[in-house]
C-alpha cells in the first residue's frame, strides 16, 4: 500500500501536513503521533492491519513536527521546564486539538475515531473533550491522562530514559537526525520482544525526522496548556493501551485514564515499552475494531464519574482490565 501525496489543513496560520492511505475503505481512523515526531513514525503493517480491519487510514504531523508549520523559537528549550512549567510560551493545546479538527476537515470526514500514541494519546483524548461530535471513539496509547499537568505528571512519569535523551549530543545535519531517531527507538523499545537494529536502521533513513532533537519544538509542544473538560467527562467509546515494560510512562497513567473514562475497557502488554512491536499489530487492530463495534452499538459511554473498578481478565496479547 502507499500514501498519498502530501496535502496540508490549514487551522489559522498553521500548516498542517496528512496524507491517507491509498485504497483503504471503511470507518475513518485518524492516526496521531507523540512528542515533535513526524508521522512517519507510524509503522507500515500496523496501517495496514488497521485497513484489513475495515479502516480508512490518515495519519498527520502535529504543528512543530513533521510537515507541518514549525512555530518561531521561544526562550524555553527545555521540554523538562517546560513540562512542569504552568504556562505554554507559544500556543494552547486546544490549538493542537484544532489542528486534527482541521485535518478532519480537509479530508472530507464528519466524525471518525481517533488513535493517539505518547502525547498523541493525550491530543486523542482531548479532541473527544473539546469536539465530541467529531468523534466516534478514542484509543490512548502509552499516555498520559489528559488533564495531568504540572509537577503532578511525576507521580506518572520514569524519568531515566528522558534525561538520557536530554543529555545526548548528535552531530549536525542529516545524520545526526539518524543517529537521534535511532537512539530513541533503542530506548523506547519492548525488552520482551526483539529490536532488529538493521531493519530500524533502514527504516528511519527513508524517512530521516529532526523531532527526536528538536528540543525547541518538543518544549513548545509539551509546554502548551489544557484549559478544557476534564477527563471524566469524556464521553465516547475509549480503548487504553500500555505496555508494562514502558519505560517512560509508568502502567498506573493507563490505570488512571480508563478508571476516570467511563466504560473505558484497558489493555496492557507484558515485555512492551514505549513502542507498538510488530508482533501485537494484528491484535491491536483487532482491538480498535472491537471498540468501534461498540461505537456503533453505543456512541455514548457511561454516566456521571468514573468507571467501575476494573477486573483482570485474560486477553490475547495483553491483560484486560
Amino acid at each position: 500500500m502507499q500514501w498519498t501525496p502530501t496535502r496540508h489543513a490549514r487551522n489559522g496560520a498553521v500548516e498542517v501536513a496528512y496524507d491517507r492511505l491509498e485504497g483503504t475503505q471503511g470507518e475513518p481512523l485518524l492516526l496521531i503521533m507523540g512528542l515533535a515526531t513526524a508521522r512517519f513514525w507510524w509503522p507500515a503493517g500496523l496501517c495496514e492491519a488497521f485497513a484489513a480491519a475495515g479502516f480508512a487510514v490518515a495519519r498527520y504531523d502535529q504543528r512543530d513536527a513533521g510537515e507541518s508549520t514549525r512555530l518561531p523559537e521561544t526562550a524555553t528549550g527545555n521540554p523538562f521546564r517546560a513540562l512542569f512549567g504552568r504556562r505554554g510560551e507559544a500556543y494552547t493545546s486546544e490549538d493542537m486539538v484544532d489542528d486534527a479538527v482541521a485535518v478532519l476537515d480537509a479530508l472530507g470526514w464528519q466524525r471518525a475515531h481517533v488513535f493517539g500514541h505518547s502525547l498523541g494519546g493525550v491530543i486523542a483524548q482531548r479532541i473527544a473533550l473539546r469536539h465530541p461530535d467529531r468523534v466516534l471513539g478514542v484509543t490512548s496509547s502509552a499516555a498520559l491522562p489528559s488533564d495531568v499537568s504540572g509537577l503532578r505528571v511525576l507521580r506518572y512519569l520514569r524519568p531515566g530514559l528522558l534525561a538520557r535523551l536530554a543529555r545526548a549530543k548528535f552531530p549536525p545535519g542529516r545524520e545526526g537526525d539518524i543517529e537521534a531517531a535511532l537512539t530513541v527507538w533503542r530506548g523506547i523499545a519492548s525488552p520482551g520482544y526483539p529490536f532488529d537494529e538493521d531493519a530500524a536502521r533502514a527504516w528511519v533513513e527513508a524517512d530521516v525526522d529532526s523531532g527526536p532533537r528538536d528540543k525547541k519544538a518538543q518544549s513548545r509542544q509539551i509546554g502548551a496548556q489544557w484549559h478544557g473538560p476534564k477527563l471524566r467527562e469524556l464521553r465516547r467509546p475509549t480503548l487504553v493501551l500500555h505496555g508494562e515494560q514502558d519505560p517512560l510512562l509508568r502502567v498506573h497513567a493507563a490505570r488512571v485514564t480508563a478508571h476516570t473514562v467511563p466504560g473505558a475497557r484497558l489493555v496492557t502488554f507484558p515485555g512492551v515499552g514505549h513502542d507498538l512491536p510488530a508482533a501485537l499489530w494484528p491484535t491491536v487492530a483487532d482491538e480498535v475494531r472491537d471498540l468501534a463495534s461498540i461505537a456503533r452499538i453505543r456512541p455514548f459511554t457511561g454516566g456521571e464519574g468514573g468507571s467501575p473498578a476494573p477486573a483482570e481478565m485474560p486477553a490475547t496479547g495483553g491483560t484486560l482490565h
